[in-house]
């Protein structure tokens, strides 16, 4: 795995998901109202919707195009359906937003 600096956590306001391209793919990343970050692939696997324009508590995303559910900490679909999109392990140092990929 390498760490990857994504962007300044400043750019996410709190309740909100941004998208980054990384190597090739998007990734979603999630500042919740906590304060915390979730990391997810930023492309529902149903049919592309950008599931970080989708609504997220501290446990899950919601894709705004079908509504399918995804576990921000493993990526699992919440309602049993096999679909699921990876997660990633992200942290903040000295105010930069880093994912493990």
């Amino acid at each position: 795995m390498k760490d990857i600096t994504l962007g300044a956590l400043d750019e996410i306001p709190v309740g909100e998901g941004r998208t980054y391209a990384v190597d090739g793919a998007q990734i979603a990343v999630f500042r919740l109202r906590d304060g915390s970050l979730r990391a997810v692939d930023a492309v529902c696997p149903h049919r592309g919707g950008p599931l970080a324009d989708g609504l997220a508590d501290e446990q899950v995303v919601v894709c705004p195009l079908h509504g399918h559910t995804f576990d921000l900490c493993t990526g699992a679909e919440a309602n049993g359906a096999e679909l699921s999109v990876r997660s990633y392990p992200v942290t903040t140092v000295n105010g930069a937003i880093r994912i493990s990929r």
